[in-house]
């Protein structure tokens, strides 16, 4: 429901009266972290698993730990966690991601795989590494991944994303358009999927279509000023401003 401050009131007085709900726990941890107070989460966090063994808290540890910028301290928890049998796969994700921000790229991908040796029909973990492996400059690797994948989940949005991407990233810009329409038939309001399909739009060479969407993908949102930015300059048919104002005023 949204009351973020009052779950956090009610699972302290939880977690108050009995040291070991891991409900109360888990709760408290995540209410933390959705206000950004990933430091205070991880003194609850490690008071529960020093007295519980659970997976799901020592997941939610590393992630509270690489939210507060302690990524190797979260690496080290995850792995712990990963070598858990039975396997606890959410932590293979989060562990991944840690690796990822870490610009560890290689050991997240082994990470991916050894969860998909666990899980082989998992459509997320695929998913996870055909993403992963262009940052490895394996796009044929991936590309096959995501069209088995298309194959087998027609309509995936994220799957049509990622195959966009490599799409892009192999200079098929018609094709890598075509799917983020796909993409944005679905999620409108996305402005990272419109920033990309921008960026197919503009290397084609439709500078005006690819303009428009990329003050679709700004409009309200200042936080994407650099990223539309980027996707001007860096596109073979982008703009090169001299001043601020004019961009400012090109991108109003």
């Amino acid at each position: 429901m949204g009351q973020v401050v009052e779950a956090e009131r009610l699972a302290a007085e939880v977690l108050k009266a009995n040291r070991t709900d891991v409900g109360a726990a888990s709760i408290l941890a995540r209410a933390l972290m959705i206000q950004n107070r990933n430091e205070e989460a991880i003194a609850p966090l490690e008071r529960a698993v020093r007295r519980v063994e659970d997976p799901g808290l020592e997941t939610l540890l590393g992630a509270a730990l690489g939210g507060a910028g302690r990524g190797s301290e979260a690496i080290d928890v995850l792995r712990r966690t990963t070598a858990r049998r039975p396997p606890y796969l959410p932590a293979f994700q989060a562990l991944a991601g840690q690796l990822h921000s870490a610009g560890r790229i290689d050991e997240a991908v082994a990470v991916i795989e050894s969860a998909l040796a666990l899980a082989p029909g998992s459509l997320e973990f695929q998913l996870l590494l055909a993403q992963l492996l262009p940052q490895r400059n394996e796009r044929g690797r991936a590309r096959a991944i995501l069209e088995k994948l298309r194959n087998a989940a027609p309509g995936h949005p994220d799957v049509l994303a990622a195959l966009a991407r490599v799409l892009l990233l192999d200079g098929e810009y018609a094709a890598a358009a075509d799917l983020y329409r796909q993409v944005m038939a679905q999620r409108p309001d996305d402005p990272l999927m419109r920033l990309s399909f921008s960026a197919s739009l503009l290397e084609m060479g439709d500078r005006a279509a690819g303009e428009a969407n990329l003050r679709l993908a700004l409009r309200g949102r200042p936080q994407m000023i650099g990223r539309t930015t980027a996707a001007l300059i860096m596109s073979s048919h982008g703009r090169f401003f001299f001043r601020r104002s004019a961009f400012a005023q090109f991108l109003s």
